[in-house]
């Protein structure tokens, strides 16, 4: 049986979201898994980016560039009746926001924020807050209305199936790490004496749960001890994550000594800001995916790194680990690294040992692969 394939990617915006369906599609042999047709619906900045292949063939509606209301009428209403009429007999949701009630369906779930115990409140009462619990609520009703579910970790399957009920048909398929971080060979010489201090890197932008502020903190304290480190971080910000991550360099660093925020930037340009680092940091307490993270580990920098969600599953015995929320644990995992040199390389080389494993080959394989099975499971249950 030949599948043609539905892609709903009409509201896939973020960056891992993008660089998720670049990556498998870049990378895909669909005539393994007896595709001879992949339908993609999307917006021409993520559809630009999508291969130019026979077989892929990119839709761009009008109503995907008009407000949020009308992209979700449009998928409601007018996706399952494009999917028919291309006789596509699968759609791939690329995020559980999906609203589309086509079937049989698969979606991918890449969002914790709505599930992660104790996160939402870091929002206070507000606009942003009723989103992610309506959010909750129509993912909870994607998952459950899919013929299959992707999770990123086995950690995120976890938590969102105490929310969403235990789903039948699921699979456990990671990220992909692209070429460009997998190439990225950290090889800067670590700093010895006093010829320039420690460069630590931490890549996100300024959110409730990024915890740069206590990052900041930690790099104060132990400079206060003696130790010459720098702080470097990558992604901007906006609002009161922000304004709390000014307010701790105006009290830790307010002559702009030793950190500097750099503003949101290409993906294309990280891997020059990790190739540069002597240590990378990641203090985030909520993740479904940690994508800078794996992008850290592919270069071989040695990692200080959050104890919580996801993180020790990824990461495993590749890096030193904290409570975010604790900038003295945090600066307790930053001198362990520097200080013992035998630690510092032995979680460096594993880190990297371990990344190798998060190809945008096998992610692309273990997804159509999932896809052509479940394919297969509804057909038979038809008959």
């Amino acid at each position: 049986m030949d599948l043609k394939i539905a892609i709903n990617a009409s509201r896939a915006r973020s960056g891992g979201a993008v660089a998720h369906l670049v990556g498998i599609l870049g990378c895909l042999d669909p005539e393994e898994f007896r595709i001879s047709e992949i339908h993609v619906w999307s917006y021409p900045g993520l559809l630009d980016r999508l291969p130019e292949t026979p077989w892929l063939i990119k839709h761009c509606p009008g109503e995907l560039n008009a407000g949020l209301p009308r992209q979700m009428w449009w998928e409601r209403f007018r996706l399952p009746e494009e999917a028919r009429k291309f006789s596509c007999s699968m759609l791939l949701n690329v995020d559980a926001g999906s609203v589309c009630r086509f079937s049989p369906a698969i979606t991918m779930s890449r969002d914790m924020l709505s599930y992660e115990p104790g996160e939402i409140q870091r929002y206070g009462f507000g606009k942003e807050r009723l989103r992610l619990i309506a959010l909750r609520y129509v993912q909870n009703a994607a998952l459950r209305h899919a013929d299959g579910a992707v999770f990123l970790t086995r950690y995120a399957a976890e938590m969102i199936q105490k929310s969403c009920g235990k789903l039948r048909n699921v699979a456990y398929i990671p990220h992909g790490v692209g070429a460009d971080f997998m190439n990225n060979r950290h090889s800067v010489a670590w700093p010895d004496g006093d010829e320039r201090p420690v460069r630590c890197l931490y890549i996100s932008n300024a959110l409730p749960y990024k915890h740069q502020w206590h990052v900041i903190d930690a790099v104060g304290r132990l400079r206060a001890k003696g130790f010459d480190l720098q702080l470097e971080l990558v992604g901007g910000g906006e609002g009161a994550a922000q304004a709390r991550l000014e307010d701790q360099i105006s009290e830790t660093d307010p002559e702009l000594a030793f950190v500097r925020q750099h503003d949101f930037v290409p993906h294309s340009a990280l891997p020059e800001f990790i190739a540069g680092a002597d240590l990378f940091v990641f203090a985030s307490s909520c993740e479904n995916m940690p994508n800078t993270l794996l992008e850290a580990m592919a270069a071989g920098l040695p990692i200080a790194c959050s104890d919580r969600g996801p993180m020790p599953e990824v990461l495993e015995d590749g890096g030193v680990y904290f409570d975010p929320e604790d900038p003295g644990s945090i600066a307790a995992a930053i001198s362990d690294l520097i200080q013992d040199k035998t630690l510092r390389a032995r979680v460096a080389a594993r880190s990297r040992e371990l990344a190798q494993k998060y190809s945008w080959d096998r992610c692309a394989r273990e997804t159509f692969r999932f896809v052509a099975q479940t394919a297969d499971q509804v057909k038979k249950q038809a008959v």
